[in-house]
C-alpha cells in the first residue's frame, strides 16, 4: 500500500514540475493569405500591410496574414472566385469586378452618384455601407472594410471639355463594362473598349480621342503626355473593398473574427490618407508637365447628370431605391 502511495506522490510531483518548468503548448499559428493586384508601394497595398500588421500585433503573432501584391495569386476575377471557394483567405479588390458576383454593388457605381468624397464616405461608413458589407455573406464573402479607389475623370488629346456637347462623337476608351459603355454613350461619345495597356499608343496615334480614369492612373501611365486636356467631372467614385472568404472566416473564433474586422476598419484612415496624398502629387506633377485642367460649372455638371438619367431609369426597383438612399445622405 505504501508503495502505491509513494508512486502516487511521485507522479503528482512530476506532473507539477512538468507544468511549472514546461510552458503550456502554444496555440498553433494561423497563417492566412491576402491577394492584392497592385504593386507593393501602391496606397491600397500599403494599407493591406497595415491591416496585416494590426492583426498580428493584436493576436500576439498567433494570426499572420501574408500579403501577395502585384497579382501574384492571380488577376482580380480569378482571385475573387478563389476567395469565394476558400482557396484564398482575403482579397482587396475594386467593387467593379466583385459586382459580377454580388449585383447589388452596381448601385454604388452609378455615375454622378456622390456629391463629393465626403458624401461617399458618409455613405460607406454609415448604415448603407454596413448593410452592403453584411449582404456579401450570401455570396460566400465577408465584407470587412472600404478603401479609396479614387475619382474618375475624362481626359483627351483634342480640346477642353466644358459641356456634354463637347464630348459628342469623341472616341473614348472604356473598360469592358456595360456600366462604363452606357455612361459614355449617354454623354454622346463613342465608347471604345480596349485593354488598359494599349491606351497610351491609341491616344498617341489617334485611334481614340480620350479615356477616363483617376488622377494617379493618369499620371503613372504617362497618359498626360498624349492627352493633356482633363476635365474634373468626377463621373465615378468606385470604392475598393477588403473581403474575406466565408469558408475561412467560419473556421475562426468569434473573438478572432472581431479582431480582424476591427483591424480592417482601423486600416481605412491610413489608406485614405495615402490615397489623397497620391492624388495631390499626381495633379501637381501633371500640371507642371503642361496638362490643362478644366472644372465644370454647377450648370454644366447638372447637364452631365441629366444626360445619364436613362441609366438610373433602367435600374431594377431595388437598385433604384438604394441609389435614392445614397443620394439622400447629408
Amino acid at each position: 500500500m505504501r508503495k502505491f502511495v509513494a508512486l502516487g506522490v511521485m507522479f503528482t510531483v512530476l506532473v507539477l514540475l512538468f507544468s511549472v518548468n514546461v510552458p503550456a503548448q502554444a496555440q498553433p499559428q494561423i497563417v492566412m493569405r491576402l491577394a492584392e493586384t497592385h504593386a507593393p508601394d501602391y496606397p491600397t497595398t500599403k494599407a493591406d500591410y497595415e491591416f496585416a500588421r494590426l492583426v498580428e500585433e493584436r493576436t500576439n503573432g498567433r494570426i499572420k496574414i501574408e500579403v501577395y501584391p502585384s497579382a501574384q495569386l492571380g488577376e482580380e476575377k480569378a482571385v475573387i472566385e478563389a476567395v469565394q471557394f476558400g482557396a484564398i483567405d482575403f482579397n482587396r479588390t475594386s467593387i467593379s469586378p466583385l459586382s459580377a458576383f454580388a449585383s447589388n454593388l452596381i448601385a454604388l457605381q452609378m455615375p454622378y452618384l456622390y456629391r463629393d468624397d465626403d458624401h461617399m464616405w458618409k455613405v460607406l461608413t454609415g448604415p448603407i455601407g454596413e448593410n452592403f458589407l453584411k449582404s456579401l455573406e450570401q455570396y460566400n464573402f465577408v465584407g470587412l472594410g472600404w478603401y479609396d479607389g479614387g475619382t474618375r475623370h475624362f481626359y483627351n488629346s483634342k480640346k477642353e471639355i466644358k459641356s456634354v456637347s463637347d464630348l459628342k462623337g469623341m472616341k473614348i476608351r472604356v473598360q469592358e463594362s456595360k456600366l462604363m459603355t452606357d455612361l459614355v454613350s449617354c454623354l454622346g461619345a463613342v465608347p471604345t473598349p480596349m485593354p488598359f495597356g494599349e491606351v497610351y499608343s491609341a491616344l498617341q496615334t489617334g485611334v481614340i480621342d480620350g479615356a477616363e480614369n483617376n488622377l494617379p492612373s493618369y499620371y503613372s501611365t504617362s497618359h498626360y503626355e498624349v492627352a493633356k486636356y482633363i476635365t474634373l467631372d468626377g463621373h465615378s467614385r468606385i470604392p475598393e473593398i477588403i473581403i474575406a472568404s466565408k469558408l475561412s472566416w467560419d473556421k475562426l473564433s468569434k473573438e478572432d473574427q472581431e479582431i480582424i474586422r476591427q483591424a480592417a476598419k482601423d486600416s481605412m484612415p491610413y489608406q485614405i490618407k495615402l490615397w489623397k496624398e497620391f492624388e495631390k502629387d499626381s495633379e501637381e506633377k501633371t500640371k507642371s508637365a503642361g496638362s490643362i485642367y478644366t472644372e465644370l460649372t454647377p450648370e454644366s455638371l447638372a447637364e452631365f447628370q441629366k444626360a445619364v438619367q436613362p441609366m438610373y431609369d433602367a435600374l431594377s426597383p431595388e437598385l433604384k431605391e438604394i441609389a435614392e438612399q445614397v443620394r439622400s445622405v447629408k
